[in-house]
């Protein structure tokens, strides 16, 4: 299999270190608000490749960490006068139960910032010993002048990092691109005890304590979306390096691309969300991972309810194919060309594109040598088997129809206004506008609703 390595902004053949089992870091969420379809495409695209990776041969430990005490989740738990730590928590459930309703595996470890904070202050002090860390000002930073190769993964140099940046002057920082690695305590913030004073850790170092306590100093694969390349990324490679002395950090950087919706990037601060909970009450968790793996993991994909729908309905076309009869007394069908097709993609830097429309192809093929009398029962089997490398279930879709108490004694009110004259399209209307997700979905799947609405109205 090949990737691309950021790092070396080539594609390289891939193999583990120990050549048999992966380390795999993967950035996590800060837990202040309800994961988003952005979350989503990440975590899909490294479920991808986790599961390719394993049905090749290797063993893949898989890490993950949550940010759980951030500026964020700070000021978002004042804002609902609740402690930061029960913010969290509650995202935290969140993230966990919308990845399991995606088919997202697990990572075998979840470490929490604040759950390792002993590693992260010995991280810290072995860079003050060493030279490459610094106290100032009731804060502790990184020495960028340390690290001479310093920008090797964003591909910049410290003078246009500086010409292409906005710098708040701090008197505390011997240079400009200087990075915290442990931030003083401030009033009314969460803060631990360490030897430069109380205070939490900055954000890159939780990832390089956390990373390398559960993977050690030399990790296989370190993933995480594009807007982390620099300064996450890049910062958590000057430090973890410089506490080791080992390079490299990691020898795979494998970035994802952003999603959008319209022209902007899909983030919290921008407040233009689709959360998760939000897009499966409208689409399967078999679209949506269509819809993302539609598109090379590199590359960034616009998300819109147009798209959604073409991949919900190409998802009911796999499933009606697996659905037909597949017995009988004609030669079998041979899939073995379309899985060949399929691996080539997937061994491509996880060109899931080129693997989906071999999956395509072959529920096309299914369909046209059933009709000419083949068994496409060894098909069938196949078409399960590639499905299940992408995360798909072929799980029929459900006919959810999403309404709250007060739409629904709004609904009944007006129906009860008109139900002398209502016939069955306005009916039909009536629940839609109160929350159906589409007028074809009531039609076929509510009808027992609507008699049961009929009843309560009169």
């Amino acid at each position: 299999m090949k990737l691309y390595n950021t790092l070396t902004h080539d594609v390289q053949d891939f193999a583990p270190a120990d050549g048999k089992t992966v380390k795999m870091y993967v950035c996590g969420v800060t837990p202040y608000s309800s994961t988003h379809v952005g979350h989503a495409l990440s975590y899909v695209a490294f479920d991808t490749l986790r599961r390719y990776l394993e049905f090749i041969g290797f063993d893949v430990r898989h890490v993950q960490n949550f940010t759980d005490v951030d500026d964020k989740i700070i000021n978002r738990a004042k804002e609902r006068g609740i402690e930061p730590d029960e913010l969290a928590e509650e995202f935290i459930e969140d993230f966990y139960r919308t990845m399991d309703a995606l088919n997202i595996q697990r990572a075998h470890v979840y470490p929490r910032a604040t759950q390792e904070i002993g590693p992260i202050i010995e991280t810290i002090q072995t860079l003050i010993d060493n030279g490459s860390a610094y106290p100032g000002g009731g804060d502790v930073f990184f020495r960028v002048t340390k690290k001479d190769d310093y920008g090797k993964l964003s591909h910049r140099t410290l003078d246009g990092m500086q010409a292409g940046a906005r710098i708040e002057v701090d008197e505390s920082k011997e240079h400009p691109m200087d990075f915290v690695l442990w931030k003083g305590a401030r009033v009314s913030e969460p803060s631990w005890e360490s030897p430069w004073g109380p205070g939490r850790p900055g954000w890159h170092i939780e990832c390089t304590a956390m990373a390398m306590t559960y993977l050690g100093a030399t990790l296989d694969i370190h993933g995480g979306g594009q807007d982390l390349i620099f300064p996450h990324h890049e910062n958590e490679i000057a430090q973890s390096e410089a506490s080791t002395g080992q390079t490299p950090f990691s020898r795979y950087w494998v970035h994802n691309g952003l999603l959008q919706l319209g022209a902007d990037k899909m983030s919290k601060s921008l407040g233009n969300l689709v959360s998760v909970e939000e897009a499966l009450e409208n689409y399967s968790p078999d679209a949506i991972r269509l819809y993302f793996l539609s598109s090379h993991y590199r590359s960034p994909l616009s998300y819109s309810d147009e798209g959604c729908d073409a991949m919900e309905r190409s998802a009911d076309r796999l499933r009606h194919v697996l659905r037909e009869d597949a017995t009988s007394e004609g030669e079998a069908m041979d899939p073995a060309p379309f899985r060949e097709q399929f691996m080539s993609g997937m061994d491509d830097d996880l060109n899931t594109p080129k693997a989906l429309a071999a999956m395509f192809d072959l529920s096309r093929e299914m369909n046209r040598q059933r009709d000419e009398g083949h068994s496409i029962s060894v098909a069938q089997d196949c078409l399960r088997d590639l499905g299940s490398l992408l995360g798909l279930t072929f799980e029929e879709r459900e006919a959810a129809l999403a309404v709250d108490a007060e739409s629904y004694n709004a609904l009944i009110t007006g129906i009860q206004e008109q139900v002398a004259e209502t016939e069955h399209k306005e009916l039909i209307s009536l629940l839609s506008k109160a929350g159906a997700t589409s007028v074809e979905t009531v039609e076929a799947k509510n009808i027992d609703l609507l008699i049961t609405l009929r009843a309560e109205c009169r």
